[in-house]
């Protein structure tokens, strides 16, 4: 149960398809990170009950980990001015899908239907827009990360995981266009800027 107590072994046991995974994170208040940065293990989500994208993402391989599932996850690079993002990815029946936690309304889960990890990755292009600009940002997108290759410490671990994010950060990207092409980006449009304004936990939130 690598190093899991029954308590966080019960939990994450009970997320046994990507559905119910993703339902959990859901329910987790987003971390704002008030007292500096941080990149929790799945152990300290599930104690401090509140995570970001990359936390999310760890929570969710570790549950597919434990259900027999390859734990793979995938990497989002911005515009230097952008946040980045990750997520944890799954497959059935041959196609891709997303298990993603995130504030806002574009980058989230995403249905098994894509045949290819590009065509999925290319899916979150038009909706990942800057939180004040509005402009859309993705720039490139990492292959699938098996987090086996780093062991299982990664899923208890009691400090933060600052250099399993860097390593995932440091994996192969590949563009998501030429630059020429990126000149011809249409900005987002008003009810797209509208709903960019959403967001599902304030900062302001004693939970976050």
């Amino acid at each position: 149960m690598f190093g899991l107590t029954k308590k966080e072994a019960a939990i994450l046991k009970k997320l046994n398809t990507p559905i119910k995974i993703q339902d959990f994170l859901d329910t987790l208040p987003r971390n704002w990170e008030k007292n500096g940065d941080t990149c929790l293990s799945p152990r300290l989500v599930l104690s401090n009950k509140k995570a970001h994208c990359i936390e999310g993402a760890l929570v969710a391989a570790a549950a597919l980990w434990l259900d027999g599932q390859e734990p793979l996850v995938m990497d989002f690079r911005a515009t230097r001015d952008d946040g980045d993002h990750v997520i944890a990815l799954y497959k059935v029946n041959g196609r891709w899908g997303a298990i993603s936690k995130t504030n806002h309304v574009g980058l989230r889960w995403r249905d098994p239907v894509y045949r290819t990890w590009r065509e999925l990755a290319m899916s979150y292009f038009h909706e990942y827009l800057h939180d004040r600009t509005d402009r859309k940002t993705l720039r490139s997108f990492s292959a699938p990360i098996n987090l086996k290759k780093f062991g299982s410490r990664w899923i208890t671990a009691e400090n933060n995981l600052f250099d399993l994010a860097g390593q995932i950060d440091a994996a192969r990207h590949f563009p998501v266009a030429p630059r020429k092409n990126l000149r011809r980006i249409r900005p987002a449009d008003r009810m797209e800027r509208r709903a960019n304004r959403l967001v599902e936990w304030k900062k302001s939130d004693p939970r976050t």
